[in-house]
C-alpha cells in the first residue's frame, strides 16, 4: 500500500471520529433536555393523580371556606378561664 493511500485512510477515520463526537455531544444535550422535561411531566402526573384521588375520596379542602373559618376563629373573644374554688 502506498504512503498516499495510508494518509487518506487515516484522515477519513479522523473525520469520521470527529463527526461521531459532534453527534454524540448533540444527543447528550438532547438527552439532558428530555430528562428535565420527563421530570416535570412526572411531577404533573403525580399532582393530577393526587387531585383525582382527593376528588374520588371526597377529601377536597375548600381553601376559601377554611380561610374564612380560621379568620372567624381568630376574631372570637376568648372566654376567661374558670377558676377552681380551691385556688
Amino acid at each position: 500500500m502506498s504512503e498516499e493511500k495510508r494518509i487518506i485512510l487515516i484522515s477519513d477515520f479522523i473525520e469520521q471520529k470527529l463527526r461521531k463526537e459532534r453527534e454524540l455531544e448533540f444527543y447528550e444535550k438532547e438527552l439532558k433536555e428530555l430528562t428535565v422535561k420527563i421530570g416535570f411531566l412526572r411531577r404533573e402526573v403525580h399532582l393530577t393523580n393526587t387531585i383525582i384521588n382527593m376528588i374520588k375520596s371526597e377529601n377536597v379542602v375548600d381553601f376559601k371556606e377554611q380561610l374564612l373559618a380560621n379568620e372567624n376563629k381568630d376574631k372570637q373573644i376568648p372566654l376567661p378561664l374558670k377558676k377552681d374554688k380551691d385556688e
